[in-house]
């Protein structure tokens, strides 16, 4: 053994005098000699290396600055959306939104501000109501309910095929493709006949409102194509303003039902998920709208997410708690682990708070962000300006 070590002879190293920077070639750490390969890269000795995670740590949290933007800004308003005047001119919309650039376009326009206005008074219109409540239900309404439930009938005539890969079952495809074959005739019956040519623009909104046929994924961005298609309907006085608790009770739940049915069968990947700092893997309106719906209740709090009881008891009437029930019931394990986000609203004081802050956030988070709204297309409904 003392032969083998001979030449790592302290002496040695006075040939080569350590250097605080790495050397640029390989050599052995302790004769100094080149080696085959390149030197690691050093790290700290103290702290770990800056990608380090521990597992069990959540996921990096929003940027500081972007989330103290959101705080400071102000809180979108409702907007009356005026019907579209004829002449029509009718054309497949397109995709126009590359950039920051274009985003800041978008929200300057009357376009962006009153699709958000649009949003926000659906929120406005369910404000203290539960789902069960009475509501209005025109004609219109039962009509796109009746959509829904052929879409929701397609889906029991498409079972999985059985497969390895754990997200993305490819039943998922023949499901999008009977939808998207039967899309134009499901909406000539919602219109009368001078508006019929519209099917151009409404049908792409529409069959992107569930998810993507080629990634087989669903997120944030296919939700708002679907708030976007129930703009459109209000912008050409096919659905008004009496209508929008009907839009959020009746038609949004029952899209959302569709929506979990279609995640939970098919196993669709979460486009574009913020991991454990989003709020949910797919959506966000039912968070503002259910928030709206418990604004003054005289029992539920933020905090009461937390009671067990309430979310069993009440998670029908509430789209809120329906939402946190059902992120419960996909992720296990520590619900402020899984769910930071989500666990941190709980600590806001009143629903009012929470409605204001979801709304900024779903500007900020989904509206503004171009990996998402890339995506969103602009006819003559939806005015790209």
């Amino acid at each position: 053994m003392e032969d083998s070590h001979h030449h790592h002879h302290p002496d040695d190293t006075h040939h080569h005098p350590p250097s605080s920077s790495p050397p640029t070639t390989g050599t052995c750490c302790k004769c100094g000699g080149p080696t085959t390969f390149a030197p690691p890269i050093p790290t700290p000795i103290f702290s770990p290396p800056p990608t380090y995670r521990p597992i069990r740590a959540p996921a990096i949290p929003p940027d500081p600055n972007s989330t103290r933007a959101i705080i400071l800004s102000p809180v979108p308003q409702p907007q009356k959306v005026p019907i579209l005047p004829p002449p029509y001119d009718f054309h497949t919309p397109t995709k126009r939104i590359h950039s920051p650039d274009d985003i800041r376009s978008f929200h300057d326009s009357f376009s962006g501000k009153n699709f958000l206005g649009f949003v926000v008074a659906l929120s406005e219109s369910i404000r203290g109501r539960k789902i069960s409540d009475q509501c209005h239900e025109s004609p219109t309404i039962l009509a796109v309910l009746s959509i829904l439930e052929t879409l929701t009938l397609f889906a029991d005539e498409t079972p999985p095929v059985p497969q390895s890969a754990r997200y993305g079952n490819v039943a998922y495809r023949t499901w999008h493709e009977k939808m998207s074959n039967s899309a134009e005739s499901l909406i000539l019956k919602l219109l009368p006949e001078n508006l019929r040519s519209a099917t151009v623009e409404l049908v792409p909104y529409f069959a992107d409102s569930f998810g993507n046929a080629s990634r087989i994924d669903y997120g944030t961005g296919h939700e708002t194509n679907f708030a976007a298609w129930l703009y459109c309907l209000a912008r050409l006085g096919v659905v008004g303003e009496e209508d929008y608790p009907a839009l959020v009770a009746r038609v949004f739940v029952r899209y959302l039902d569709l929506m979990r049915k279609l995640q939970l069968l098919y196993c669709l990947e979460p486009a574009g998920s913020h991991g454990v700092w989003g709020l949910d893997d797919y959506h966000f309106l039912p968070f503002i709208f259910g928030s709206s719906q418990l604004i003054d209740h005289k029992y539920m709090k933020p905090k009461s997410i937390h009671n067990e009881d309430i979310l069993e008891n009440f998670s029908k009437e509430y789209l809120y708690l329906a939402c946190i029930a059902f992120v419960k019931k996909v992720k296990k394990g520590v619900f402020a682990e899984h769910s930071p986000m989500l666990d941190d609203i709980s600590g806001v004081p009143n629903w009012n708070k929470v409605n204001g802050g979801l709304l900024k956030m779903y500007k900020a988070e989904v509206l503004e962000k171009v990996p998402i709204m890339q995506h969103f297309l602009f006819g003559s409904i939806i005015k790209w300006e």
